[in-house]
């Protein structure tokens, strides 16, 4: 099996992971972020609501699009980040400043490589989120879509492509930005343990994983959250003026939450996410840390 096929793989159970873990915090997070100004107090009334009148699988409801969809994007952020690695390891041997560890990576490297694959990552990511907040924000009386698949048939049949890639701008935004500062966060926290331990990266325990993945992905939303913001709300405007369309743009949904719910609309939600991604980004690193471990035993 080829290095690239298991990094795939294993970041495709990282994926998995990640969804299971994440997927009740997500809901609320989405909901508290496209809901009318005032609607909830707070995280525990979001959840609280949804728990009373939709029921506890309400929790998971859009599963299916993230657990497919998240496992790719997943699959497709530790394939070209492990390339890229791979890659500017090989140009700093050749450059005679490197080791074939990649212990050596500088920050300007890992974050390029981050980019790159953010970039990769949100040509899926993009309509797989685009579906699942539909899915996520329609009534439970009445819903629009019968699931992820009558979604973006609906959705293709009255748009068009640019329908199922709505919000793709912001998208690539988010996931460049993002996954920029991810990745750094992540392989400097490694590198660290491995300096400092005289240990390779299949040594790496672990609950020290977990504990890195944790901190990256505070790093990611500490920057991220805003931009994230805006694109659920693109993902949940109207398509055209005659379906109740109410942004231009991406810049203009920006401007228009400022003028009219002031710089806390782009906080709402923080709080399930602060919750959700120590657990999540700590499930997605363990998973695919002992995935890889275990294919390159084989």
């Amino acid at each position: 099996m080829s290095k690239t096929i298991k990094d795939l793989t294993a970041g495709t159970a990282g994926g998995i992971a990640q969804v299971l873990v994440g997927q009740p915090f997500d809901i609320v997070k989405v909901r508290m972020q496209t809901a009318p100004n005032g609607m909830y107090s707070g995280m525990m009334h979001c959840a609280g609501g949804i728990l009373k009148n939709e029921g506890p699988l309400a929790f998971y409801k859009g599963t299916l699009t993230p657990l497919l969809g998240i496992g790719v994007c997943v699959s497709i952020q530790f394939g070209v980040i492990e390339y890229m690695k791979r890659l500017f390891t090989h140009r700093n041997i050749a450059s005679g400043i490197g080791e074939s560890t990649g212990k050596d990576l500088n920050a300007g490297q890992l974050v390029a490589s981050g980019v790159a694959a953010g970039l990769a990552n949100g040509f899926v990511s993009g309509p797989v989120e685009h579906i699942r907040i539909r899915l996520q924000t329609q009534p439970s009386i009445n819903p629009p879509y019968n699931g992820p698949f009558d979604a973006m048939r609906k959705i293709y049949t009255a748009h068009g492509i640019g329908g199922i890639f709505k919000g793709q701008g912001v998208t690539f935004l988010r996931e460049a930005t993002g996954y920029g500062v991810y990745f750094l966060a992540y392989e400097k926290l490694v590198q660290r343990e491995m300096r400092l331990k005289g240990i390779k990266r299949e040594e790496l325990s672990p609950m020290n994983a977990v504990l890195y993945g944790a901190a990256a992905g505070y790093a990611l939303w500490a920057v991220i959250y805003p931009i994230d913001m805006i694109k659920s709300r693109m993902q949940t405007d109207g398509f055209t003026p005659t379906t109740g369309r109410k942004y231009a743009s991406s810049l203009d949904c920006a401007k228009q939450v400022w003028r009219s719910e002031g710089p806390k609309a782009f906080l709402r939600g923080l709080g399930p996410t602060l919750i959700r991604s120590p657990f999540a980004n700590g499930a997605t690193f363990l998973g695919f840390e002992m995935a890889n471990r275990f294919l390159n035993s084989l």
